[in-house]
């Protein structure tokens, strides 16, 4: 067998064939490599026409949100741009914030719109227990700024979807925001804030610059401001109660209804409040605007449900144009509804706190916040309650002995009294008329105790407008009560009692076992120094009534109060009972009352001029029946 040759030819061949599939493939790999950079080329050639063709559109969605797919709304926020497109080629043209912050509060400010878009106070934290969240007066997106221009060409210029261009300086410890809206290098609209340092007020100046050639300067500028209050509060209900819109008009203080909704007109406003019981956000205006515009509607339809917001306010201010432009000088306030505090700004902005009317507001200011800071200031604000208790029933106590001993002498003349009216059964005129001349001969007055009785009204109600809003009481706690700003509840019911609650609060119950002694102490007394009239209701009876339906009220209406009034009314009462009972037995002898009325029976008196009309009134009456007989 022969042995097989290495064959030369087949080699080559080999090679050959080799060499040729080698260069296909490396022609291949290249043909595919520049198709691929041709395809990019292309690409970024077709990317760059597209940018070019909807350059316009670019712009526009620099300046909305991109989300936007509706035609209708595409085509009116392009009409919106005009002469704004400015702004939206600056590097600012995004969503962005800008903060300004001092000890107390921290704000941040939306590029788009150049609003304040979140709003902390850096020293007061929401209801929950332990949470350690702040008050959050704005946040997502809870409140609006806005100010609707128009154009010359009648389109219509809306702030907040434009964006502004932030710069922040520093002038000592004052932090100055310039926010710019521009339509160019020198013509803007600016809303420039300035906060200082430890401070809840920032100043706040809307002006412009060259915009006269594009704004039709004979409207207004309609600037519009929204807030849908946040919950702050354990109670919702509570808090909701008092928290509501108040305004200056007209260099009166007012503020809007509390019904479901409520919409008015201010001729002259010069500053808005919108007030969360505890927490307030107020626009103020150097200038007075007028025509304003507010509303207020109530977002607690059921306490349970509605739990986040308590009110929606909406104001519309129109701001007029000056000499073709806009030139504001104005404040915000966010922070503490705190009357001292207000009152120092010397902006009548203290009136926003519901200390009362007229002479109620006047004993609060003049007396009950000065002693309560007073004692507050060295000691806890329970056992300032219970002093600045002691102390306002004392300064009262000569007026509840007056009332006493009027009651005692009208309970020894009440045999007499009872006498008269028996004998002049037939004749009410004539028994009228001798009632009068025994009062006179005893030298008592049957008003005595009455006036010492209206004289205490007003300090009752004055404490029922001082407590729930003294904002020292907010989450500070005494013995069983976390928060003496809200209800100390100490059970919780598995079911809701109309009017009541679904929660039992204790100083609630103690004041109404207080209350109830002290009128089953009281109640006898006057049944017997006031005996019935004929033509008028039996006061027994009625103060009987009361003994019992005094209790409940309390019960009912003060369950889901502050427990710091409740805590006020328990030691008021029960220190008027403690009060009643040494009046009654050192200071009041019956016998002694009775031998001193006897006295001045003996002693010739002299009528008043009120006595004296009395009874010519009386016998003129009389004279009037006897001729009416006839």
């Amino acid at each position: 067998m022969e042995q097989k040759k290495f064959d030369l030819n087949s080699i080559i061949g080999f090679a050959l064939i080799f060499g040729i599939i080698m260069w296909m493939m490396y022609n291949s790999q290249k043909t595919a490599q520049e198709e691929q950079a041709q395809k990019i080329k292309q690409e970024k050639i077709d990317k760059a026409k597209k940018a070019k063709e909807v350059s316009t559109k670019q712009v526009l969605q620099t300046v909305v949100d991109t989300t936007v797919s509706d035609t209708a709304k595409l085509q009116k926020l392009s009409s919106a741009l005009g002469s704004f497109a400015y702004s939206a080629t600056l590097p600012s043209a995004k969503e962005s914030f800008t903060t300004i912050e001092n000890e107390l509060v921290t704000l941040k400010i939306a590029n788009k719109g150049g609003y304040i878009a979140e709003a902390v106070l850096k020293n007061y934290k929401k209801f929950e227990k332990n949470s350690g969240q702040l008050v959050e007066l704005i946040k997502n997106n809870n409140a609006n700024f806005n100010l609707e221009l128009q154009t010359k060409d009648n389109r219509v210029l809306n702030t907040k979807d434009l964006f502004f261009e932030p710069t922040l300086t520093k002038n000592g410890n004052d932090q100055i925001l310039s926010m710019k809206l521009k339509s160019g290098v020198n013509e803007f609209l600016e809303y420039k804030y300035v906060l200082k340092a430890n401070n809840y007020m920032l100043d706040f100046d809307v002006r412009s610059q060259g915009l006269s050639k594009v704004l039709n300067t004979s409207k207004t500028a309609d600037l519009q401001w929204d807030l849908k209050t946040y919950r702050n509060e354990k109670s919702v209900s509570y808090e909701n109660q008092y928290t509501e819109m108040y305004f200056e008009n007209d260099e009166k203080v007012d503020y809007a209804g509390r019904g479901k909704q409520e919409d008015e007109t201010l001729e002259k406003a010069t500053f808005i409040a919108y007030k969360q019981h505890f927490f307030s956000s107020i626009l103020l205006s150097q200038t007075p605007i007028e025509n304003v515009k507010v509303s207020s509607t109530d977002l607690v339809n059921d306490a349970k449900i509605d739990t986040v917001f308590t009110k929606q306010f909406k104001t519309t201010l129109p701001l007029a144009f000056k000499n073709g432009e806009l030139d504001y000088k104005m404040n915000w306030y966010y922070g503490p509804t705190d009357y001292k505090l207000l009152n120092k700004y010397d902006k009548n902005i203290e009136d926003i706190v519901p200390l009362g009317w007229g002479i109620f507001g006047w004993i609060n200011k003049l007396i009950f916040i000065p002693l309560f800071g007073f004692l507050s200031s060295f000691m806890g604000l329970g056992i300032a309650i219970i002093l600045f208790t002691i102390i306002i029933k004392i300064a009262m106590s000569p007026i509840t002995f007056k009332s006493f001993l009027s009651q005692a002498k009208m309970k020894v003349l009440r045999p007499e009294i009872t006498e008269l009216g028996e004998k002049f059964a037939k004749d009410p005129m004539k028994k009228q008329q001798e009632t009068m001349k025994l009062y006179n001969k005893a030298g008592v007055n049957p008003m005595a105790g009455c006036i010492p009785a209206l004289i205490q009204l007003p300090f009752m109600y004055a404490s029922f407008q001082f407590f729930p809003s003294a904002i020292e009481l907010r989450q500070k706690g005494f013995l069983w009560a976390e928060d003496l700003s809200s209800f100390d509840q100490i059970f919780k019911l598995p079911f809701n009692i109309p009017l009541y609650g679904d929660h039992v609060s204790l100083f609630p119950i103690l004041a109404a076992i207080a209350i109830f002694f002290y009128m089953k102490m009281t109640s006898g007394d006057q049944a017997m120094a006031q005996p019935p009239q004929e033509g008028m209701p039996d006061m027994g009876k009625i103060m009987k009534i009361m003994i019992y339906l005094s209790p409940i009220m309390m019960l009912i209406f003060f369950n889901s109060y502050g427990s710091g009034l409740s805590l006020y009314n328990f030691i008021s009462n029960l220190i008027t009972i403690g009060i009643m009972l040494v009046i009654k037995k050192y200071f009041i002898d019956s016998d002694k009352i009775h031998a001193k009325i006897q006295e001045n029976k003996t002693k010739p008196k002299t009528e008043s001029k009120f006595q004296k009309k009395m009874r010519e009134m009386m016998e003129q009456a009389e004279e009037q029946k006897k001729l009416n007989k006839k």
